[in-house]
């Protein structure tokens, strides 16, 4: 699985104006919303999953990365966007750090292969120190896309 199988290209933000766990959750929704990624009635029980997703331990893992996600009955296919928070956000990560790179994924629940693989397919790359760091100094959602294309080719941790 490669990120341009379910990264919404029009959802990515370089730049979010959230200061809080539920704003950027919102934030990063409603970016999906905006890119067609999910319909607008769907859009608060969408945000009410994740956020329940995040109640049962923050989906924060630590050096500045969050990967909230959920599956949602709603969504037609896997989905998802990335965003950057510059001065990063209390996410109540396990590190006890603020988050700057957040990975917000939501799936239909019958697709759960899909959905670890898109989870693993994160992971593994946000291994990389150097993907990690260009993407916190993206300024632009075109920075970002390139380097998610970077990584869907293998251009990092080589």
């Amino acid at each position: 699985m490669k990120f341009a199988d379910f990264i919404l290209s029009d959802a990515v933000r370089a730049e979010v104006s959230a200061t809080d766990k539920p704003g950027v959750i919102r934030e990063m929704l409603q970016a999906i919303l905006d890119a067609d990624g999910m319909k607008k009635a769907d859009y608060e029980g969408i945000v009410q999953a994740v956020i329940k997703r995040e109640e049962l331990g923050s989906t924060g893992i630590g050096r500045g990365i969050a990967v909230p996600h959920t599956k949602h009955p709603s969504v037609k296919r896997l989905v998802g966007c990335v965003a950057v928070s510059a001065d990063g956000i209390d996410f109540e990560a396990l590190d006890c750090e603020k988050v700057q790179l957040f990975f917000l994924l939501i799936s239909p629940p019958d697709a759960p292969g899909d959905h670890l693989r898109a989870l693993e397919h994160i992971t593994r790359q946000l291994k990389d120190d150097t993907f990690c760091r260009f993407l916190k100094q993206s300024k632009t959602k075109e920075d970002i896309l390139s380097l998610l294309e970077e990584a869907d080719n293998n251009m990092f941790g080589k």
